[in-house]
């Protein structure tokens, strides 16, 4: 009786107490979730998502933030920072790749 209890507790199925795994996020949600985090690390606000590539470790997201409000906005100074993060989407490392004026191109340097 104390046997049938106990597999009624557990429907009787093994492996029913296994994790259930999650869905991954799209590349879209990730690269959101990593720009919020570097948002917050920076304390501004991310102008875009310019760049999304996929690393042997996760994800590797380009993320373009105004550094310096000017007027006239063309003269704002934007960043470009490389942010590594896990297959979830969670920052573990960036840097700033590059510093430009609004509308400079890479030729421009």
């Amino acid at each position: 009786m104390a046997e049938q209890a106990a597999r009624g507790a557990s429907n009787g199925r093994r492996g029913s107490a296994r994790p259930q795994r999650t869905a991954k996020p799209s590349p879209a949600a990730l690269a959101r979730r990593a720009s919020a985090e570097l948002a917050e690390l920076l304390g501004r606000d991310p102008e875009g998502v310019i760049s999304l590539e996929r690393t042997d470790d996760g994800w590797r997201i380009g993320i373009e933030v105004v550094e310096t409000r000017r007027i006239p906005d063309t003269a704002d100074i934007l960043a470009e920072y490389e942010i590594d993060a896990d297959e979830r989407g969670r920052l573990v490392g960036y840097r700033r790749a590059r510093r430009y004026t609004r509308g400079a191109t890479k030729d421009d340097r």
